[in-house]
């Protein structure tokens, strides 16, 4: 077996520091409204709900957006601006502290049932010179639904001079993965789900159930195991990518199957099993995960904390939770989990993506009209987490 460390249900965490899936509420779970009373005043002059941590650590959380429309992803160019793709169709852009009123992009040919849409979202590591802009969708095919990868170029807050990089890969209503990012070696990295159809994973002529890499003209990259642009198999609905700021380690979040959602340390060429294996079972061929979840928590969008702003978040990884309805904080110690807490648990709903800004705060979206739960007049949202004293 190829261990990825020690790999253990989340309910087993300890009880209001290691936070698991049920139980008392940590101390996260006990938020007050407005500035907070130790001096200083939030960022920005918004409105702001502070919370503190396990660990002590004060946070606030203010809403930025309201009324967007089931976001999916974020990304923020060079210039502090933040890309939003929303699934029915459109790119938003937030800039200056606001919504800009007209999308950047509105698509057409969008399949958008169930878990289908506008999904990833990426910008080149170049785009303060070239302006790239990468996204997948779900496009309705000849023969029915079809995921596309394609690359943009942003002109004035548009994006234009659409190319289609990757065509006619199998999709569906459920279980499409796609999730969009640009690597440290500068390679794009596309993920995508097993469509409902578990076999294809383990399908290395297949694209679903991958973790795939490629140049950013979408031709396979150099180094692939495959000689194609296969980079992992054996995933089930990847939905979360992000490297270690310090060890490089790529580090995947991914939907199981009812219960047994994952944490994986992604190995160029590796197995990771499904639907062969899934949680604690091994086989020599194939790997583990790092750790897996019972109660399942649906993990979505990660990334791990690079800014200055709330020290203790270092280094740390976050992940959005759709049915866990809270904002997951990971610490990590080489390819381990030492730590797991649930931050902002059931205070904003169902949580699709988090994204580090380059202000150093930490921007997250609801994802609360996706049909999955009852939103409220606000939704869906984009918020942050802010430093309080």
């Amino acid at each position: 077996m190829r261990s990825r460390g020690l790999a253990q249900p989340f309910a087993l965490l300890l009880l209001g520091v290691l936070v698991g899936c049920g139980g008392s509420p940590s101390p996260s779970q006990n938020p007050g409204t407005g500035p907070p009373s130790g001096g200083g005043n939030p960022p920005g002059g918004l409105p702001t709900t502070t919370f503190t941590a396990a660990d002590g650590t004060r946070f606030g959380v203010q809403t930025l957006v309201t009324g967007l429309q089931i976001p999916w992803s974020l990304a923020f160019t060079p210039d502090g601006r933040l890309l939003i793709s929303e699934r029915p169709g459109r790119v938003r852009v937030y800039q200056n502290g606001a919504l800009v009123a007209e999308p950047a992009l509105t698509l057409s040919d969008v399949f958008t049932r169930d878990e289908s849409g506008i999904l990833g979202l990426a910008v080149h590591p170049d785009f303060a010179s070239n302006h790239f802009v990468y996204l997948t969708y779900t496009a309705n095919g000849a023969r029915g639904p079809i995921a596309r990868l394609m690359r943009f170029r942003e002109v004035d807050n548009r994006l234009a001079e659409g190319v289609v990089l990757l065509d006619d890969v199998p999709a569906n209503n459920i279980h499409n993965g796609s999730r969009v990012k640009f690597g440290p070696d500068r390679r794009l990295y596309v993920t995508f789900g097993d469509v409902a159809t578990p076999s294809l994973a383990q399908d290395v002529a297949s694209l679903n159930g991958k973790i795939l890499r490629f140049n950013d003209d979408g031709l396979s990259a150099p180094g692939n195991r495959f000689a194609s642009p296969v980079f992992s198999l054996g995933h089930r609905n990847p939905q979360g990518i992000d490297w270690h700021p310090v060890t490089g380690d790529l580090w995947e979040t991914e939907h199981g199957q009812t219960n047994n959602d994952e944490i994986n340390v992604i190995d160029s060429g590796v197995n990771y099993g499904w639907p062969v294996i899934e949680a604690a079972e091994t086989r020599p061929d194939m790997a583990t995960p790092i750790t897996f979840f019972v109660p399942a928590v649906a993990p979505s969008g990660a990334s791990f904390y690079r800014g200055t702003a709330i020290p203790a978040f270092r280094n740390q990884l976050f992940v959005a939770t759709l049915r866990g309805m809270a904002l997951l904080r990971v610490t990590v110690d080489g390819r381990r989990i030492t730590a797991q807490e649930r931050l902002v648990e059931n205070r904003y709903g169902r949580l699709r993506d988090v994204m580090p800004g380059p202000d150093g705060y930490l921007y997250f979206c609801t994802s609360n009209r996706d049909g999955r739960t009852t939103p409220v007049a606000d939704d869906d949202r984009l918020l942050r987490i802010v430093p309080v004293n």
